[in-house]
């Protein structure tokens, strides 16, 4: 077997018994591997720690389960959580709520199994793409610089990067974080639709405090509510950071879509969230928020 057939029997088996005790130490015996080496090969081609993997496996098989009733304590234990609380603290870190919100706001089926040769085929170099967390947001307004362009001929694919190469190297970006109408410095790449030909706004910016006046060169525009599926990018280089972007948008609408039993809701917006986590030259990761629904 070569790594990719031994690390997706390995993510079989994880998926297989995510209520038991696993450690990295069994999952590389079974392996057969050493613990270092086998970390760093699950590292490298996964894109994720070990652990962290299981955790974020426990949580989303646990978030489907919340979808489908039953009480919460029981289903914490079933995915190796000691506590109520536990569980609770590791859901709300990640999922932004509670399980009891969260069961009441949003429908989750368990993930599928992630694939390797799925990744590689959309050019995603730094591991798998894990399954979407469920978040619902108030609308917001994002202050910026906003280029218009169309997917027609995937015009948009060139002509995004190109703005973001701009922003950074022509002195916007510096201006803007100097700014004091700033709520936060993590910027948005937004898409603002605004025909049914395929053309629309996309806007670089960040959340303006409220009630503020903005300087003379930025424009504001309103992001409504909706909820979302916030897929993150698999943690990557510099090198690798736009190939990762793009692959995940790919797979999102070819491999995601079709089997999720969700659709997206048009005349909403989209969004690549970028925070702090995408701020270093290694381990760069940024969220996609795609507002979806259930289909009908």
């Amino acid at each position: 077997m070569n790594y990719a057939d031994i690390l997706q029997d390995t993510l079989q088996y994880i998926d297989a018994h995510l209520g038991e005790p696993l450690d990295t130490e069994l999952l590389a015996a079974r392996a057969g591997f050493s613990p270092y080496h086998f970390s760093r090969v699950f590292h490298f081609n996964v894109g994720y720690t070990v652990m962290v993997y299981v955790r974020l496996r426990r949580l989303a098989c646990a978030a489907a389960e919340l979808s489908e009733g039953g009480k919460i304590i029981d289903i914490a234990l079933a995915y190796g959580f000691e506590t109520h609380s536990g569980f609770s603290k590791a859901f709300r870190r990640h999922y932004g709520s509670s399980p009891e919100t969260y069961r009441i706001h949003t429908r989750a089926k368990r993930p599928e199994l992630p694939s390797l040769n799925h990744m590689k085929k959309y050019n995603i170099p730094g591991g798998i793409v894990m399954e979407p967390k469920f978040v619902t947001r108030e609308a917001f307004k994002i202050a910026g610089y906003s280029l218009r362009t169309t997917s027609t001929e995937g015009e948009n694919s060139k002509a995004i990067p190109a703005f973001w190469q701009q922003y950074l190297a022509d002195g916007r970006c510096e201006k803007m974080h100097k700014e004091t109408f700033l709520k936060s410095h993590d910027e948005y790449g937004a898409c603002f639709p605004t025909d049914s030909d395929g053309s629309f706004i996309y806007v670089i910016g960040c959340e303006p405090q409220d009630g503020c006046t903005l300087p003379e060169g930025y424009e504001i525009h309103e992001v409504p509510a909706a909820t979302y599926a916030v897929f993150s990018t698999p943690p990557s280089d510099e090198a690798a950071f736009t190939a990762n972007i793009q692959g995940t948008w790919a797979y999102i609408y070819n491999e995601w879509f079709p089997k999720s039993g969700y659709e997206y809701s048009e005349g909403l917006v989209d969004f690549e969230l970028y925070d702090s986590r995408c701020m270093g030259e290694t381990g760069k990761i940024i969220d996609i928020y795609i507002p979806v629904k259930k289909k009908v």
